[in-house]
């Protein structure tokens, strides 16, 4: 790999790239996302920075342009979007994420230093975990795919309630640099050396897994989260509304009885505000039977000027939680007017919606304090962590059927699931045709609904409460810890400046 130039070292970048995908669900090859960015790394080695910006950029694209194909179902075939404006901002997108790990490899080789093993192990990876992160909050930020997703059913598992996300992506790619070493460098101790680290890097993950973090808050509580399974290039036809108000309310009346009671993300095809005598019904008789529910759901300010994408809670009163973290392009529109008629999605057929505020108080239902998010907000750990100080129990309402059954959704769950092995708590995961699941504190899914149908699934949550490490200091660690690698790395390139001039 050391000796590939031109094309075939962009080549085999693109081709590595194009393989990271399988590293994460629904394929699960979780060892890829260490061994694919070995590839990365040492096709980084004895070349010119332009040349490994290029290669970085290839790795992304073929990385992106597998991995969110998706995005095209979203756009074009529910979005009704022209096929050119669909390639535009799927290309659009790998483009923006490719320039990233361009940006990587130029920096990364033009600061590079003599010593592979410093290069590799420390260099290499506190600057990829840095631009991950970078990524993750940059222009609205776009997580996907980031490396520590990969790692929900490894032995890096437990690192999360310690390290987080990005403290996963950083072990990843410092074993990723201990197999650089291993393969390529001909000193026996540093192969020795490597081997040793990438054994205790599992080893403190086998450790960690079974921690528990936090503690028991109550009693366990009934949840059943109801899947409508309603097409989504039907939802927002007039004439299947009332079907559709029908088909949760004769699922939810079937539920009465259950303590929580959850629908996902905007299952009504209206505003609450048009629906007050059918909520008011359903509320009455879920108080009756001694039921809370909470449902995503849309919903307009008194003056109809602002929309929210939002979370209702109906129980001892009502609250709301507004979704934060908007969908740049499906949400909101962050270009002119007059071409927005192109890029409006059918299933979102108001005006821009209002981002609601950055911290929000956990919603109280059935005994619980439920730390709400809608759909992919829950790829932003960071924002989250506030109300883990009071929340015993995580909840995400969702619409993956954008996506149809491609691994867009399965990619989602995996995000779900290492939102609730951060924060040591029980998640419940509506979604409106799946997956709808139940997670446990460990990640591990404890109940599922059969996907593409209508179901009410049952299961059981204990609330929870302590914070894990990660809720304490947030992303400070991981970062915080590359930091101190980039310095390391830094003095060391230094020093060896230093002696090349006699110094």
């Amino acid at each position: 790999m050391e000796r590939l130039t031109g094309w075939r070292a962009g080549l085999l970048a693109l081709i590595a790239g194009a393989a990271m995908p399988l590293a994460f669900a629904p394929f699960d090859y979780w060892w890829l996302a260490c061994l694919l960015p070995a590839v990365q790394v040492a096709l980084w080695l004895d070349c010119a920075p332009r040349a490994a910006a290029w290669r970085g950029f290839w790795f992304a694209a073929g990385q992106f342009g597998v991995g969110t194909y998706w995005l095209y179902i979203s756009i074009h075939g529910f979005g009704q979007a022209p096929i050119w404006l669909a390639l535009l901002l799927m290309l659009a997108l790998v483009a923006i994420m490719s320039l990233y790990q361009a940006l990587l490899g130029w920096v990364a080789v033009r600061w590079r230093m003599r010593s592979l093993p410093i290069f590799a192990l420390l260099w290499v990876p506190a600057l990829w975990t840095m631009v991950e992160w970078l990524r993750g909050w940059l222009l609205s930020g776009f997580s996907w795919l980031s490396l520590g997703y990969s790692q929900t059913d490894s032995p890096l598992a437990g690192l999360a309630p310690v390290a987080g996300m990005y403290g996963i992506t950083l072990a990843c790619l410092v074993i990723a640099g201990a197999l650089v070493l291993v393969v390529g460098r001909p000193v026996l101790w540093h192969r020795i050396a490597a081997l040793v680290l990438v054994s205790a890097i599992f080893l403190a993950g086998k450790f960690l897994a079974p921690i528990p973090w936090s503690t028991v808050a109550g009693r366990e509580v009934g949840v059943a989260i109801i899947q409508g399974a309603i097409p989504q290039d039907e939802k927002w036809l007039t004439e299947n509304h009332d079907a559709t108000l029908k088909r949760y309310r004769d699922l939810t009346v079937s539920a009465f009885g259950t303590p929580l009671i959850v629908w996902p993300e905007a299952a009504a095809p209206d505003l609450v505000n048009n629906l007050g005598g059918y909520f008011s019904a359903l509320y009455d008789e879920a108080q009756a039977r001694g039921s809370a529910i909470v449902m995503g759901a849309l919903r307009a300010d008194d003056q109809e000027k602002n929309y929210y994408n939002s979370v209702l809670a109906l129980d001892d009163g009502v609250r709301w939680y507004d979704k934060h973290h908007l969908v740049p392009f499906a949400e909101f529109f962050p270009v002119p007017k007059f071409v927005r008629s192109w890029l409006r999605l059918m299933s979102l057929p108001y005006s821009d919606f209002t981002h609601g505020a950055a911290q929000q108080a956990p919603l109280p239902a059935a005994g619980l304090l439920l730390s709400a998010s809608v759909c992919y907000e829950d790829a932003y750990a960071a924002t989250q962590l506030p109300a883990l100080t009071t929340a015993t129990a995580l909840v995400n309402v969702t619409n993956d059927a954008w996506f149809g059954a491609s691994s867009a959704r399965y990619q989602h769950l995996q995000i779900s699931r290492l939102r609730a092995m951060e924060a040591r708590r029980y998640l419940v995961r509506a979604a409106n045709d799946g997956v709808s699941v139940v997670v446990d504190p460990f990640g591990t899914v404890v109940a599922r609904a059969p996907e593409f149908q209508p179901a009410v699934l049952r299961s059981k949550l204990t609330p929870l409460k302590g914070l894990t490490p990660f809720a304490r200091s947030g992303n400070f660690g991981p970062l915080g810890l590359c930091a101190a690698m980039l310095l390391a790395g830094g003095w060391w390139r230094r020093r060896e400046l230093l002696q090349g001039r006699g110094v």
